[in-house]
């Protein structure tokens, strides 16, 4: 009984195995496989075997004379002479057939050159030939139908395999985005991802630190598709479109993608270069198709990253195109952002780092009405994005991530972002079980100066030239009061610069004609150096003098700070210029800029010459200093020269 009830279920085990087996579709390509098959042994035994090559010399001298040849069957138009070979014969030349008799003929062929004289040849062969030997000649033009058939076709063949190859590539390379393939037909639809409850992003405004003012103009879009009614019931309206303008790697993008993790609605998210193609009417198509997918899924919000890409101002490259593929796409642009069509349900939003350059109509109320300004984090916002960034690190106990904030004025999130992986990365390299705080501040210096070249070669005689020079920045900036603080100097080469001099500048708004000055003179001061000490100039002060002729020149032409040129700037914010050539002043003007600039520059440079003569001792006592450390710090400064001339003024 127990044998009868496993039988069964082995029955039924076996039954359920086969159901769970699909049963594999026939290919086609077998099919092929299989007449090609069938097509070679049937030319295979037609032909009997491939005939084994000779010469005429053997066949007359060997298979002739030995009476083994049925007939030579010459064939004029391809140059070769065919030996059939008699059957009673074979067994002969069986080990030639790879020890196989052919069941057909010819056997062997010749190659017959242009010198071949054929009937002379075989009369004389004939002529001593014993009747019983003799063989038949038959003289034949062929015809190779297939050969004539594969001329005519190998070559369209080879075009439309090549069509069909690079179809396929471009409906892989063409076919993604929204424009659900279709390969070249496809080359006008919208490459917008869409970003939506299946696949939608995990980056949340938790995920974006700083940016209060900015996350609360965005989060209010984002709460008005939640909650529509909060706002219609007082009879107010979606905005538009918004614009996030900002220093790149402010966190612009990153902000778009919180806005796609927030809120419950489709996401749109394409680039600026994805409108502009090199065909003609391409750009324009495509904006009609990602608004047509827009409405068709709305409410829901488009993001088009680097708007500046196709939203150029209109007109501003004249005379190299009179059809500016460009300019197509953002009048398309323009139209369906505010036209006639109706909209209503999708926001645009936007991000650039190049307000200034976009075109007055896509700035318009009604298009973007809001643009939300996206600045360098303040102090307080670098630790907040330092606390997102440190999450995954390893941390020795006690870090202070204030100090750290406190070190990267300037920064933006994608520095202090870079900041944090150069640290980790420089920790493990020394082999650290945590990231230390001297691990973020050689990160700073690294992203800053560059990497260190202890290696680069240089003088006694230049390193002192380069230690009083440096000395020179850190004297006069630690005596004058309005003068950045300085933080560290050093005289190992990094980058391009033989040495460096770090400084913490300030977070103010407005700078002042004394603070500008006192920053000029402490700029000069490794100039001024070098003439004090060696009585001569050096090449070293480049950077330096450069940075100091671009100020003087601001200070006159663009802040007004001149007394003889007066209230006046010649700086245009709004790039309203267009092509106009020349400079907007007379050459009189020109002349007292000049003049003005470089009496600037020489204030500047009296001051700093009045703060190294005062300070000689100390200033030289600071050079041999650093000659022996090669880096030193504020508190080495604050030990020879006392407390700083800012910090002791800001104290009284």
């Amino acid at each position: 009984m127990m044998n009868t009830e496993n039988d069964t279920n082995n029955k039924n085990n076996f039954n359920k195995q086969l159901q769970k087996i699909k049963p594999q579709k026939f290919n086609n390509l077998w099919i092929i496989m299989i007449i090609l098959t069938g097509l070679a042994i049937m030319w295979t035994s037609y032909q009997g075997g491939e005939p084994v090559k000779t010469e005429w010399f053997s066949v007359k001298e060997k298979m002739i004379t030995a009476g083994d040849v049925e007939k030579i069957v010459f064939v004029t138009n391809e140059n070769m002479a065919e030996v059939y070979i008699k059957k009673a014969s074979l067994p002969k030349y069986k080990n030639l057939f790879g020890g196989k008799e052919p069941k057909f003929g010819p056997h062997f062929y010749f190659i017959v050159s242009g010198n071949f004289n054929l009937e002379e040849q075989v009369d004389t062969v004939m002529a001593g030939l014993d009747p019983s030997k003799r063989f038949a000649v038959e003289t034949e033009q062929r015809t190779n139908y297939f050969g004539k058939a594969m001329e005519w076709l190998l070559l369209p063949l080879m075009l439309i395999g090549l069509w069909i190859f690079f179809f396929r590539r471009m409906n892989k390379s063409m076919g993604g985005g929204g424009s659900q393939g279709g390969g070249i037909f496809s080359v006008g639809k919208s490459q917008a991802k869409l970003f939506d409850k299946e696949n939608n992003v995990k980056v949340t405004f938790k995920d974006v630190a700083g940016l209060e003012e900015a996350k609360v103009e965005v989060m209010e879009i984002v709460d008005f598709l939640k909650n529509p009614k909060k706002y219609t019931n007082l009879g107010g309206k979606i905005p538009k479109g918004a614009l996030l303008i900002g220093p790149p790697g402010t966190g612009k993008t990153l902000l778009a993608k919180a806005v796609a993790g927030e809120a419950d609605v489709p996401f749109f998210s394409i680039s600026g270069s994805d409108f502009v193609e090199m065909f003609v009417g391409v750009g324009a198509s495509r904006v009609r198709d990602l608004f047509r997918q827009a409405k068709e899924k709305a409410p829901c919000i488009v993001f088009i990253d680097e708007i500046d890409a196709v939203g150029r101002a209109r007109g501003k490259n004249a005379g190299f195109s009179s059809n500016d593929e460009r300019e197509n796409t953002l009048n398309q642009l323009l139209t369906e952002m505010d036209g006639f069509g109706s909209n209503s349900g999708v926001i645009i939003l936007a991000a650039t780092n190049r307000a200034d350059i976009l075109d007055k109509a896509l700035m318009r109320a009604g298009r973007f009405d809001r643009q939300i300004h996206v600045d360098l984090p303040e102090l307080k916002e670098r630790v907040e994005i330092f606390k997102v960034h440190l999450r995954n690190l390893k941390l020795v106990d006690g870090f202070e991530i204030e100090f750290l904030a406190k070190q990267t004025p300037g920064f933006s999130g994608a520095d202090i972002a870079n900041v944090c992986n150069e640290a980790a990365l420089i920790a493990a390299r020394n082999n650290k079980q945590f990231i230390e705080k001297q691990d973020f501040l050689d990160a700073v210096d690294r992203i800053i100066g560059g990497l260190e070249r202890r290696s680069k070669i240089i003088s006694p005689d230049e390193k002192r030239t380069i230690a009083f020079h440096e000395a020179g920045h850190a004297t006069v900036s630690w005596m004058l009061p309005h003068a950045n603080p300085l933080l560290k100097v050093t005289i190992i080469p990094r980058g391009r610069a033989l040495g460096a001099a770090w400084y913490l500048p300030e977070e103010r708004q407005i700078t002042t004609t004394e603070q500008m000055m006192d920053e000029m003179a402490a700029t000069l001061g490794g100039r001024v150096a070098e003439e004090l000490i060696n009585g001569k100039i050096s090449t070293g002060a480049l950077s330096d003098l450069e940075k100091i002729t671009k100020q003087a020149y601001a200070m006159v032409s663009y802040l007004g700070m001149s007394e003889k040129v007066g209230n006046i700037s010649f700086y245009d914010s709004t790039d309203s210029a267009g092509f106009t050539i020349g400079k907007p002043y007379s050459e009189k003007t020109a002349e007292l800029i000049d003049s003005e600039a470089k009496n600037f520059i020489d204030i500047a440079h009296k001051m700093a010459k009045e703060v190294l003569s005062k300070n000689l001792e100390g200033f030289t006592k600071l050079a041999e200093l650093l000659l022996e450390k090669e880096v030193i710090f504020a508190e080495d400064l604050e030990q020879i020269f006392g407390k700083r001339a800012g910090k002791a003024v800001e104290e009284k």
